[in-house]
């Protein structure tokens, strides 16, 4: 009886490890290590040769633990689904065979099984996973939705990180050399513009904000820039005029201001008690002319 497998629930549910066949075309084989290639759809970019190194030394001294995920190719090799790091440790070893479960499997459970164990795993940067969900999305015309699912995350982290993929290169590369994070980043996302957005991820490195500290900063920029943006009312003419006339009755700064839904202020300036007596004076004698 074959077993159900889905990739909504790990990569458990990939290697059933009771249908061990090593004599078939699937389970779990010893394979020639130069007949595997790399995933075409690979979501990490960026391999720590340091941690690489880590993780040779620990397979020289108690083997591989866990073996590697291939598919069968048409041409007589092999496609990596998951277990690169362990694949390039073993090269890097000089071992000539490598254990590996043989799964066939089409191409967008393949791309999707190689994203879920660098997800489950943390191994991706922001950008990586941004770029994984985008990949599912336009290759394998899925929606945000699908892609939740399929990944074992929520749709709007899905968005969220998503969104990443439109910040400046430059912040970009602050992400991926961690100095800042994705929440550094997602915070940015609500200034529109981009060489703000740079100068403000600059500001979080030098004062090493928190994500919380930085969200309160954006938020200030961006209300700021909402303020200098909004276009001034030029005061209309009899405004004007009035302002002009009451200044010289009364010999002071005037500002007479017109309110959205009609009305207005009249602001009048003063510099002492002595001033505001006069101008008191001023009006209560004109009122009674």
């Amino acid at each position: 009886m074959t077993k159900r497998w889905g990739l909504g629930k790990g990569l458990q549910a990939l290697i059933p490890i009771a249908e061990e066949a090593p004599h078939g075309k699937e389970g779990l084989l010893e394979i020639d290590i130069e007949a595997i290639r790399p995933a075409q759809h690979q979501a990490r970019q960026v391999f720590d040769q340091e941690k690489l190194a880590g993780l040779a030394d620990s397979i020289r001294k108690h083997g591989i633990i866990q073996p590697v995920l291939v598919r069968k190719l048409t041409d007589g090799g092999y496609e990596l689904i998951a277990g690169e790091r362990r694949w390039r440790a073993c090269r890097s070893l000089g071992h000539k065979t490598i254990a590996a479960f043989v799964k066939d499997l089409p191409d967008l459970e393949a791309a999707a099984a190689s994203l879920i164990e660098n997800v489950q795993r943390e191994d991706l940067n922001p950008l990586e996973g941004a770029a994984a969900y985008r990949q599912l999305i336009e290759e394998f015309v899925l929606t945000q939705e699908e892609v939740a699912e399929r990944v074992g995350k929520s749709r709007s982290l899905i968005a969220n990180t998503l969104r990443l993929l439109g910040l400046p290169q430059e912040i970009k590369e602050l992400i991926c050399t961690g100095k800042i994070s994705a929440g550094h980043a997602r915070a940015l996302l609500a200034i529109s513009d981009a060489q703000q957005q740079i100068a403000e991820a600059e500001k979080i490195v030098a004062q090493q904000l928190s994500v919380r500290q930085a969200e309160t900063m954006v938020r200030e920029a961006a209300a700021e820039n909402r303020e200098t943006a909004r276009p001034k009312q030029r005061p209309a003419q009899n405004l004007i005029k009035a302002e002009e006339q009451l200044r010289k009755f009364l010999n002071t700064k005037v500002k007479v201001k017109e309110m959205r839904r009609g009305g207005g202020k009249l602001e009048i300036g003063f510099s002492s008690e002595e001033e505001l007596a006069r101008i008191i004076a001023l009006v209560i004698k004109g009122l009674k002319e």
